[in-house]
């Protein structure tokens, strides 16, 4: 992880953290390093969305200012999901993308996350290069004057572009299914709507009236249980719930059961090699992937590939390999057939078309898969503990103990979050007790140490 962006872009709290004069220098390092190879006396034109935070008005000004600064134009967006962003920046011929979100954080937070004129995220090399750029040797980004800077422009159909996408990569049959989609009050919110609508699924969308604070709020795919209780009061076919910036959709199932990324993930894989379009037949997943996703993949006569925990791991496998499926258990999946990006829309627009075609409820899909017991807990830590965890003798001793008790029938993944202050402890095994006993052990002894 950079000094400035962590696995997902820069973020941190909105104005104090990540403040305005940041924001202005990524728009300026950003512009002039993606746009370094164009040709003289052109102008580089970088698309901005943003999210549904209060704070986002005031850091899109501030990019809008940074871009400008040094020749650029900028195209505003509005409102959009994440995936819009990589999708409208190969759609408009655009040179880089800028979205302002921290997906799926609470709304004190916010983050700048760029995309490359292909539509896809940074690679590390250049978020290096802009970070240096900005923290090394400022003095270098030269600035324009006069009628050399750049203009600023509104794309007034960016929403309906993306959504008409969306409606392109459906395969939706007879339809007699009723949904219900929780936006978390996020960027879904412009957008769902008119998506179900144009596909022609009865949809019921809840938490799509942001008021610039409530995103994430009690809503949305960090807060489940309220999906959950709807579709079973509803008796609705499945829900989908969508995280702050849509690039995430967890899934819930006509019984009320929670339907995660791994388990959407392999259901859409199996639906895809039965149709003979699953690439190598092969889909990648991160190390959070619990073991009974493996266990059903092989049944199934799927094969798995595991990166390390992000997104750009999975696509940077994804496209080494020539895969076409691939993402993480917390429902940010790529379908690289039709995205750079993981989409949460996409996600229920596949979901969708699998159902419209099957004779069988997605409980009956989601009951093949046997979960080993998984806990997960985050510990806060301050910024000057991080990157120390695994330097500490306690918590080393204290995962080594949990390693013996385990004994071979189980895992532990102990890592700290790339987009906040905070240490991950998983443990996965047979036993319940011993992955709940050591897992909140092993948070213990982080607090102890770091708290």
């Amino acid at each position: 992880m950079g000094r400035l962006f962590g696995t997902d872009g820069a973020r941190g709290v909105a104005i104090t953290e990540l403040t305005c004069e940041t924001a202005m220098n990524i728009g300026r390092a950003a512009a002039i390093v993606l746009t370094k190879h164009k040709p003289a006396g052109s102008k580089a034109k970088i698309l901005i969305g943003k999210d549904t935070r209060v704070s986002s008005d005031i850091l899109e000004a501030a990019l809008i200012s940074g871009i400008m600064s040094v020749g650029a134009d900028a195209v505003l967006l509005g409102v959009v999901p994440t995936p819009a962003v990589a999708y409208l920046v190969i759609h408009e011929h655009a040179d880089a993308g800028v979205m302002i979100s921290a997906s799926h954080n609470s709304v004190e937070y916010n983050g700048i996350k760029l995309f490359a004129g292909t539509g896809f995220k940074l690679p590390d090399d250049v978020e290096n290069e802009i970070e240096a750029l900005i923290l090394d040797t400022p003095e270098q980004m030269q600035l324009k004057n006069s009628i050399e800077v750049g203009r600023v422009s509104t794309l007034d159909n960016a929403a309906d572009l993306y959504i008409e996408h969306l409606a392109d990569c459906a395969e939706i049959k007879e339809n007699k299914l009723r949904i219900i989609a929780d936006c978390a009050n996020g960027s879904a919110s412009a957008t769902a709507l008119k998506l179900f609508d144009r596909l022609r699924v009865h949809c019921n969308i809840i938490n799509a009236n942001p008021d610039g604070t409530n995103i994430n709020d009690k809503c949305g795919s960090t807060h489940i249980d309220v999906l959950q209780k709807r579709v079973k009061d509803g008796k609705y076919s499945f829900g989908v719930a969508f995280d702050g910036d849509a690039d995430r959709c967890l899934a819930v199932d006509d019984k009320g059961n929670i339907v995660d990324g791994d388990r959407l993930i392999a259901i859409i894989s199996d639906s895809m090699k039965n149709k003979g379009v699953l690439n190598k037949d092969t889909s990648v997943v991160t190390v959070m992937s619990n073991l009974g996703f493996h266990t059903y993949m092989k049944e199934h006569g799927i094969a798995t590939v595991c990166t390390s925990v992000g997104d750009r791991y999975v696509l940077e496998e994804m496209l080494k390999s020539g895969y076409n499926i691939g993402g993480e258990q917390s429902g940010h999946i790529i379908f690289l057939d039709h995205a750079t990006t993981g989409d949460g829309q996409l996600t229920a627009v596949k979901l969708i078309s699998l159902l419209s075609q099957s004779d069988r409820p997605l409980s009956a899909y989601n009951e093949e898969f046997a979960d080993y017991p998984q806990l997960l807990v985050n510990v806060r830590i301050t910024d000057e503990n991080k990157g120390k965890w695994n330097k500490n003798d306690a918590i080393l001793a204290s995962i080594k103990e949990a390693e013996d008790a385990l004994g071979g029938d189980g895992r532990i993944l102990v890592r700290e979050s790339g987009t906040e202050p905070l240490v991950r402890v998983m443990i996965e095994g047979k036993d319940a007790d011993k992955v709940e006993l050591y897992t909140n052990k092993i948070a213990d002894t982080i607090k102890e140490q770091f708290c």
